[in-house]
């Protein structure tokens, strides 16, 4: 296994997806005063996942990839989303839309089954299955605030309109390099490696904390969301979660970063003075 895992290291860091020509310059000032805070996952390979929507549809796990040209979209959810390709593997979006309601108006993306994700879906090595790449046609758009103390990206819109990118052929411009993904998922057959994506999708719970000097605090409540449901109120102090002492945001995070959909959560608050314990249970997001 030592062998295949150096071998594996070696194939992609000499096979990273496609630069674009260098770029210009965009403007630092941003089209409005509006930051917008995205949930990102920091997958097993340590790459940054997010979650859209396409054409409605979704959520799809992407990875933001600024040394990507541009997006790539799998075939597979291309067909299931209805996108309309061209001669060039070129089609553009009815809605794209981030997780946290990042919307991006005449965002274009290629059809095409990237052997780097490929080769990661085989192996399992992402933890969760990918389903395409967020690139520079649509991150420029955008000044992001990378924080990995945090849960979210700060995405802030700028006054810029990145132009289309030039000289990607097929397999991302990698030569005979796509061949790659499908001997990684050949590989894994032959060793019995399974993919260990998880079965089921992250759980939505509707709420967002706040942190202070004297702990973690409700600061808002998304409507008719579980949290809605199960009695959070702004302003709340959060105690514990699942029996976890809470004190940090990052607190919350691990303390349910296995919790799916439908899975009931026990949260105990401070109300005024008087602790009280509310289950939730777990929504679908996006």
């Amino acid at each position: 296994m030592r062998s295949l895992a150096v071998m594996l290291g070696a194939i992609l860091s000499v096979a990273p997806i496609a630069a674009a020509d260098p770029p210009p310059k965009p403007s630092e000032k941003p089209k409005a005063e509006v930051t917008h805070e995205v949930p990102y996952r920091l997958i097993d390979t340590k790459h940054v996942m997010v979650r859209l929507k396409l054409n409605g549809k979704g959520p799809f796990n992407m990875i933001l990839d600024t040394g990507a040209p541009a997006v790539f979209v799998t075939k597979a959810v291309a067909k299931k989303v209805g996108l309309s390709e061209d001669k060039k593997g070129w089609g553009e979006f009815d809605t794209f839309e981030f997780e946290g309601g990042v919307k991006v108006p005449k965002a274009r993306g290629r059809v095409e089954d990237l052997f780097q994700l490929e080769g990661m879906n085989g192996m399992g090595l992402a933890g969760v299955e990918l389903h395409g790449v967020v690139g520079y046609n649509v991150l420029a758009r955008y000044r992001i605030t990378y924080d990995f103390t945090a849960d979210k990206l700060a995405f802030v819109p700028l006054d810029f309109d990145p132009p289309d990118p030039k000289g990607i052929g097929k397999g991302g411009g990698q030569g005979g390099l796509e061949m790659t993904g499908t001997i990684m998922k050949m590989l894994a057959g032959f060793m019995g490696v399974k993919p260990n994506f998880e079965v089921r999708p992250a759980g939505f719970l509707g709420v967002e904390w706040e942190e202070k000097k004297d702990g973690l605090f409700v600061k808002t409540v998304l409507k008719d969301s579980p949290a809605d449901a199960a009695g959070l109120k702004p302003g709340d102090k959060l105690e514990s979660v699942k029996s976890t002492s809470i004190d940090t945001g990052s607190d919350v995070k691990r303390a349910v970063a296995k919790a799916s959909v439908g899975d009931s959560l026990k949260i105990t608050v401070n109300r005024d003075g008087e602790k009280k314990t509310l289950t939730a249970e777990l929504g679908k997001g996006l």
